[in-house]
């Protein structure tokens, strides 16, 4: 008998001592080929970063994955107590593996695969970690061993909290989301520490098969497994049996996180994506989370938006339909291969195929199944019958007018850019590139180069101002030949309308817009003088010396003839346009600011004094403050009696200059009010004309004023402030002299006190002005 014992005994021994040789066999073996874990103590996830509006809003995340990274103080309880009840609840007792938890599923898996059952797992939060750090997703058990190995490793290296950290910022939870915070805003469009008991229990219910229980996709599915985890909960203490019973009770309630201004902010975003790449580098603005802050309006963002496309889209139908977007048989596949056709929804437009054509109407299906009927009325821009308008498969642009009744709509053949912008700090407040960013990403406000024509004109103007002319300084309008030197052709401008109206007052030349006139003082002043100020204004970067720059003839963009304008409005000082207010990394800390101003003693005021601190820009004086508002007061009158007459009856105080280049290819308009700047510009993609008669006036004019109108009012259209230094008087606007005695056609003329002697204006002694005062070549 105690043979058998002893027999026993070695045969016990023995077991022991081989299966720990085996052990330490494959623990040596697998320990050697393992990944270094370390890095995990001070590994962050990558994390997306993030755009704000001017008011703190979200616009836009620049990232690889949604992922917002949170560290364990900030989880809220009810959040760490639902993932360990669902996925670990013997989590801060194991040493990273649960030993319980693998015998209990060799058990259970026994019996399920007996049955044919899904197998259960036992990893640990800890394996998982392992997993989706150091592993790869394959199933085998060579992994699980190393998952194993790399759990107990993990578990000696980082705290309880630090494993959980990184588990709960790491996990898929489906829907693009990355980690528990990212997966609050898409499913709830709420923060972590607000979520109730239910909501993270559904969080905590998606890890085992994200896709598979989506709330969005399958709610009842979703459900189920949200109740499992409310179960767990309840079963390990963390709810009573009251609360369990009413929250399994309660419906899913889903809010995504709507970005509603989104897309009409793609032109702006994308711009703000590529500078702070250029900036900083792609991988750490997708990787590093930062906070960008940007100057964007996201009211006036979406006014410009449609003023733009209402532009575009008066502009079209003003030229006829040109046609369906493409033809196609009407069956249960008539929707296959319309991508490339989608627009933002902003838009409010609909693809439709054409099922009918009436004599006075057409029947359509939209995109979206809904019947309707396009009415007669609606399609008398194109000025074609419906017979010969539209054909049975036709696939179309429509609007809902109400119910089922549609619009005819067409994308517009033309495209444009309009910019809104402080004009003291060069802040951009909204930014469009065009009609669609899904149809072109192609930025026409910052990246179509375009001759700016009599847009241009002003700053010839001021440089004259800047060069002993005045208001009233009289400018021969009339015939002019110029040899612009070898190899080149006789120049010979016109006006346009081809009509001279001689000797004319420098503010008469602006207001109409007078192209002789602009030559012949840029002529006076010197091509070489007009290139360099075009130059410091940052209009052209290297222009030819040519005359016809005066009239616009060089390129460049709308983004920076607004923020060249900006010297009208706030006193002759260039700024530069801001796209990016400021740039701060995860932790805070301010890694870009441009903000340049200064505060002048403000580490020497006390708040228990009446000084106020003094702000002072380093803005470059480009040219005199009186010039300034002399200018300002011209482009007022551009509006009042010139070729911006349109916006008369704002009965606002704006300023502004149209224009019009060659053959009517492109067209622009820039005005202003006392504290917000506007560009405009329409054209083609492929330059070419847009049509007789379509003008700065007709075509980019109508955007300003729809922008205007829906965003400024009398309070935010003040009057210019006048500069110090400079006087007014009463004038003839034809003849520039000082008005008589009841004189039924004046105007108020701004001058300079240098040139106003006791009630007289003094003229420039240059010797190219005639005994009457008047600028003439020929």
């Amino acid at each position: 008998m105690n043979k058998f014992f002893k027999n026993i005994f070695i045969l016990i021994t023995s077991f022991i001592l081989l299966s720990a040789i085996l052990i330490i066999s494959v623990l040596w073996t697998y320990s050697n080929d393992l990944p270094d874990y370390k890095f995990l103590k001070s590994y962050k996830p990558p994390v997306s970063s993030k755009v704000y509006s001017g008011n703190g809003d979200l616009v836009a995340d620049f990232s690889q994955e949604k992922r917002v990274f949170v560290p364990y103080n900030s989880i809220p309880k009810n959040v760490i107590n639902a993932f360990l009840s669902a996925e670990d609840k013997n989590f801060f007792k194991h040493p990273g593996v649960d030993a319980k938890g693998v015998i209990r599923a060799v058990i259970n898996n026994i019996s399920n695969i007996l049955s044919s059952k899904r197998l259960e797992g036992a990893s640990t939060i800890t394996q998982q970690v392992a997993k989706n750090f150091l592993l790869t997703n394959e199933v085998s058990l060579n992994r699980k061993i190393k998952e194993a190995i790399l759990a107990f490793r993990i578990e000696r290296a980082l705290s309880k909290e630090r494993i959980l950290e990184l588990y709960l910022n790491q996990i898929y939870l489906g829907s693009g989301a990355y980690g528990v915070a990212a997966a609050s805003l898409e499913y709830f469009d709420k923060s972590i520490k607000d979520l109730n008991y239910s909501e993270a229990a559904l969080l905590a219910a998606l890890p085992k098969a994200p896709s598979r229980y989506n709330p969005y996709k399958d709610p009842d599915i979703a459900k189920f497994r949200r109740n499992l985890v409310l179960k767990n909960l309840f079963d390990n203490d963390y709810l009573t049996l009251e609360w369990y019973e009413k929250l399994t009770k309660e419906e899913i309630i889903l809010k995504k996180n709507k970005k509603i201004y989104l897309e009409d902010a793609q032109y702006f975003i994308e711009d703000v994506r590529k500078g702070v790449i250029e900036t900083l580098s792609y991988d750490k603005v997708y990787k590093q989370g930062f906070n960008i802050n940007t100057p964007i309006d996201l009211n006036l963002q979406t006014i410009a938006t449609k003023s733009l496309r209402d532009g575009l889209i008066a502009y079209d139908k003003r030229k006829g339909w040109r046609g369906p977007l493409t033809n196609k048989i009407y069956n249960s596949e008539w929707k296959k291969d319309l991508e490339k056709y989608k627009l933002e929804n902003s838009i409010n437009w609909k693809l439709a195929i054409v099922k009918k054509i009436n004599k006075f109407s057409a029947e359509i299906e939209t995109q979206d199944n809904i019947e309707g009927v396009i009415e007669y009325q609606s399609i008398s821009w194109t000025k074609k019958e419906f017979n010969k308008l539209l054909k049975p498969g036709d696939i179309i642009y429509v609007k809902n007018l109400k119910e089922n009744i549609f619009n005819l709509q067409q994308l517009p053949k033309i495209n444009g850019g309009i910019v809104v912008m402080d004009p003291y700090t060069g802040r951009i407040l909204a930014l469009s590139g065009g009609f669609s960013f899904k149809q072109s990403e192609f930025n026409r406000a910052t990246q179509a180069k375009r001759q700016p024509g009599s847009a241009f004109k002003p700053f010839v103007y001021a440089l004259a101002l800047e060069n002993n002319f005045t208001p009233t300084s009289l400018v021969l309008d009339a015939p002019l030949v110029l040899d612009q030197g070898d190899d080149l052709k006789m120049w010979k401008p016109e006006n346009y309308g081809k009509k001279f109206y001689g000797p004319s007052t420098l503010r008469v030349g602006l207001e109409k817009s007078r192209n002789l006139m602009t030559v012949r003082i840029a002529q006076n002043l010197g091509v070489e003088k007009v290139v360099d100020f075009s130059k410091a204004l940052k209009i052209y970067d290297n222009p030819e010396e040519l005359l016809s720059i005066s009239l616009g003839s060089a390129e460049t963009t709308l983004l920076k003839l607004t923020s060249a304008y900006s010297v009208f409005v706030n006193g002759g000082k260039l700024v530069e346009p801001i796209l990016i207010d400021r740039i701060q990394d995860s932790e805070g800390n301010t890694i870009f600011n441009n903000d340049k101003r200064k505060c002048i003693n403000c580490d020497q005021i006390s708040y228990l004094t009446n000084d106020y601190p003094e702000i002072k820009n380093n803005y470059m004086q480009i040219f005199s403050p009186e010039t300034a508002f002399q200018m300002t007061s011209i482009l007022e009158g551009v509006v009042q009696r010139g070729t911006a007459k349109k916006l008369k009856d704002l009965n606002l105080n704006i300023a502004g200059k149209t224009g019009t280049t060659n053959k009517n290819t492109d067209t622009w308009f820039i005005g202003f009010t006392s504290n917000i700047l506007v560009g405009v510009y329409v054209g083609s993609d492929n330059p070419t004309p847009l049509g007789k008669y379509e003008t700065g006036s007709k075509t980019a004019l109508p955007i300003f004023k729809s922008f205007i109108s829906d965003s400024v009012n009398k309070y935010d259209a003040r009057p210019f402030k006048a500069a110090k230094g400079t006087v007014m008087m009463v004038v003839d606007p034809l003849t520039g002299q000082k008005a008589k005695f009841n004189s039924k056609n004046t105007i108020i003329e701004v001058f300079k006190e240098e040139n106003v002697v006791n009630g007289k204006v003094l003229y420039s002694n240059s010797d190219r002005l005639d005994s009457n005062n008047i600028l003439k070549f020929y």
